[in-house]
């Protein structure tokens, strides 16, 4: 399976793509039987656009995994005990780990020379978070002792980042946004001055869900700009569902590794496509998601950048091939008529 990570060209992707596909219909019995109920022909499948994706619902009522392959691993998504929550069976843990340490290294640089820490009080109070996972993973990568996690303990998050701003080190705090928010707010109302620092990332992971009042995600990063005094503020894209992970360097635009990609599906008819520059809900491929399915149609909204818009951005990732992207939010399911012939 490491040859997922060593596609160079479109033409590599694409064969993997349909490689996949067919390895998955033929051993993944829920996206089989999918596939047969929208009477699709799968040696008919020849482009990447034609794939079937799967609505990413069926993680919460179905087990999803390669009828040869056992696990007791599983990845489960946040939410309260009562929500029917998804979870994604996890059948080659190393598969995972090289897919965090590729595109970590792709985007950002080799964990080896970064400390991290974490500020992600809701995932670190649920059990079988891929984010935990993620993170526990690059601290092992790292080894540097002063990794470490803080729940709401924001006093001596602020005396770690000083000291180590002393010292010049490199330091990826890695938080979800309210928790930044939260930090931020105890740093301004007991006058504390985070120094700025050309050493320090923030890996903002998204996670409002309600905890603070809405806002853009321009906005959202303005704030952590100003309040970090750090003008390297990134996004971090990924999910349960998923075993891949998209980087924002900067301007709120994603790339995705060289294994994943995104393709902008028409809200009122789930089986078209709309071109770059145009908004609708994001599908996602993830090659590393050999043993579940790679093919997921999720609840979320985007673009994908025009040429042009890529031209004037530019691009900030160490990439070989990739897509860029934005993510405008989660879907309105009174705006997704055509949607609901997914999930039958």
């Amino acid at each position: 399976m490491n040859k997922i990570f060593n596609i160079k060209t479109e033409a590599d992707f694409k064969h993997k793509c349909l490689e996949t596909f067919q390895y998955q219909y033929q051993n993944i019995e829920v996206y089989r039987k999918f596939v047969d109920y929208l009477k699709i022909n799968p040696k008919e499948i020849q482009e990447i656009e034609k794939i079937p994706f799967l609505p990413i619902e069926m993680f919460k009522n179905h087990t999803l995994l390669d009828k040869n392959k056992t696990t007791d691993l599983y990845f489960q998504s946040s939410g309260t005990t009562q929500m029917n929550l998804s979870k994604h069976w996890i059948a080659d843990e190393n598969l995972y780990q090289e897919s965090i340490e590729k595109s970590f290294e792709q985007f950002i640089g080799k964990p080896e020379d970064y400390i991290f820490l974490g500020l992600l009080p809701s995932y670190l109070e649920k059990q079988n978070s891929s984010l935990i996972y993620m993170v526990d993973f690059l601290m092992k990568k790292s080894g540097k002792p002063e990794n470490g996690y803080f729940l709401y303990n924001h006093e001596e998050l602020y005396k770690v980042l000083k000291e180590l701003s002393k010292q010049n080190e490199k330091v990826i705090l890695f938080g979800v946004a309210f928790a930044l928010l939260d930090f931020l707010d105890f740093a301004k109302t007991s006058h504390q001055i985070i120094e700025s620092s050309d050493q320090l990332i923030i890996i903002e992971t998204g996670g409002m869900k309600g905890r603070k009042q809405e806002m853009t995600k321009d906005d959202l990063l303005a704030i952590f700009h100003q309040g970090f005094g750090s003008d390297k503020i990134y996004s971090e894209y990924s999910m349960t569902e998923l075993l891949s992970q998209a980087y924002s360097l900067g301007q709120n635009i994603y790339e995705t590794p060289n294994w994943m990609r995104i393709l902008i599906r028409n809200t009122e008819d789930p089986f078209s496509y709309v071109e770059a520059g145009r908004n609708g809900a994001i599908n996602i491929i993830d090659l590393a998601n050999r043993y579940s399915c790679s093919f997921i149609a999720t609840q979320d909204l985007g673009r994908t950048l025009t040429d042009s818009e890529i031209l004037h951005f530019g691009t900030k990732g160490k990439k070989t091939n990739s897509n860029q992207f934005q993510v405008l939010g989660r879907i309105d399911h009174s705006d997704i008529r055509g949607c609901s012939l997914l999930v039958s």
